[in-house]
C-alpha cells in the first residue's frame, strides 16, 4: 500500500459514559458524521467507544454480542454510506469468551477484527487476552490495529513491521488517583511521566513502524475503585481523568495534528500517505517495553493484572 495522494483521515475524541450505550454510540456517530462530511476517508473511533470501562461499574450488560452488536452495525452503516473507513473497540462477548475486540469497517461491508493481546491492569475484570497479530488484509493494503498499551510493547511493533502501511489505535489511558490525600502529592512526578508516555506513544509506535497512526482518546474525569487484593473484592475509591491526546501522526513520527485531553471531546483531521518508509527509530528488540516504565509503572501493572485476572475468572465461575 502506498497513495500517491494525500487521504483526508480523521480521529475522534470521546467523553463517554460507562454504561451509556445508547448515548455514547449517538455521539460517536455525531462526531463520525461531521468528520465523513468534512471529507474524510477514514476515520479512527477510540477504545471502548460503546462505553468506558471502570471497575466501579456493573458490567454484565456493557459487553455487546457478536451476534447482536449495535456498535459494529452503526460503523457499518457509516462507512457504507459515506464509502469511508472506521475503526475504534469495544468490550466483546464471544462464543464462552470476552475481549476487547478491534474493528476495522471497508465501504463494501467487509470487516476485520483484532483482539488485543493483554488487557491493561483493571481491565483485566472484563475481558481475556486475544490471540491474533492485528495485522488486517484491508483494501487498502496491509492495515494495522493496536489498543492503548500495545503501543508502547515491542511485540506489537515486531508482529506488525514490514506487512502495513497504517496503524489504527486507539487509548483509555487513566493517570493517578487525585482523592488519596496522603499519595496525591508524591505520585504526581509519576503522573507528569505516566501523562508524557500516553502522549508519545503514537509518535514512538510510528516512529520504530515507519507508517502513519490515526491514534483516538477519550477524554475527562471518572470514579471508580481500585482493587486492593487478588482473590478478594477489597477495594478503595480511587478518582481520576483520562491523559494522553488524540492525534495523527505521518510515517516519520512527525504529530500532524494534536487534541489533548484537557481539550475535551471533539475531532482532529488532517491529510496523510498511506505506506510504509524506512523506521526512523530502530527497535531495541531486547527490551518488553518501549518506554523506560518506572518500577512504580510496572508495580502498578503486575498488582492491577492479578486482581483483575482473580476477579474475572471467579465472576466467570459464577457465571
Amino acid at each position: 500500500m502506498k497513495s500517491t495522494e494525500p487521504v483526508p483521515v480523521a480521529a475522534v475524541q470521546l467523553q463517554g459514559r460507562p454504561g451509556d450505550i445508547a448515548g455514547n454510540l449517538r455521539d460517536a456517530r455525531g462526531y463520525a458524521e461531521q468528520a465523513f462530511a468534512a471529507g474524510a476517508r477514514i476515520v479512527a473511533l477510540p477504545e471502548f467507544f460503546p462505553s468506558p470501562v471502570y471497575y466501579d461499574e456493573p458490567f454484565d450488560g456493557q459487553a455487546l454480542d457478536e451476534h447482536d452488536n449495535p456498535a459494529l452495525a452503526m460503523m457499518l452503516e457509516l462507512a457504507q454510506r459515506h464509502r469511508g473507513y472506521i475503526g475504534g473497540s469495544m468490550v466483546l462477548r464471544r462464543g464462552a469468551g470476552v475481549y476487547n475486540t478491534y474493528f476495522f469497517v471497508q465501504p463494501d461491508g467487509r470487516w476485520f477484527s483484532h483482539d488485543k493481546d493483554l488487557p491493561t491492569m483493571w481491565e483485566n475484570c472484563f475481558y481475556e487476552p486475544g490471540s491474533d497479530d492485528g495485522y488486517m488484509n484491508t483494501d487498502l493494503g496491509g492495515v494495522g490495529a493496536a489498543v492503548c498499551w500495545e503501543l508502547i510493547r515491542t511485540q506489537t511493533v515486531k508482529r506488525l513491521r514490514g506487512r502495513i502501511g497504517l496503524a489504527m489505535t486507539g487509548n483509555h489511558w487513566w493517570t493517578i488517583p487525585s482523592n488519596w490525600p496522603l499519595l496525591t502529592p508524591l505520585l504526581r512526578p509519576l503522573h507528569r511521566i505516566n501523562r508524557g508516555f500516553s502522549e508519545e506513544a503514537p509518535v514512538e509506535f510510528a516512529k520504530r513502524l515507519g507508517v502513519p497512526v490515526l491514534h483516538a482518546s477519550h477524554c475527562g474525569r471518572f470514579r471508580s475503585r481500585f482493587l486492593l487484593l487478588p482473590g478478594t473484592q477489597l477495594s478503595v475509591p480511587h478518582e481520576s481523568e483520562f491523559v494522553g491526546a488524540t492525534q495523527i501522526v505521518d510515517a516519520a513520527g512527525q504529530v500532524l495534528v494534536r487534541r489533548n485531553a484537557a481539550e475535551g471531546p471533539g475531532i482532529v483531521s488532517a491529510e496523510i500517505r498511506l505506506g510504509a518508509q524506512a523506521p526512523v527509530t530502530p527497535l531495541d528488540e531486547a527490551r518488553y517495553w518501549i518506554p523506560p516504565l518506572t518500577l512504580l509503572h510496572r508495580a502498578y501493572w503486575h498488582q492491577q493484572n492479578a486482581c483483575g485476572k482473580s476477579f474475572y475468572r471467579s465472576r466467570h465461575k459464577a457465571a
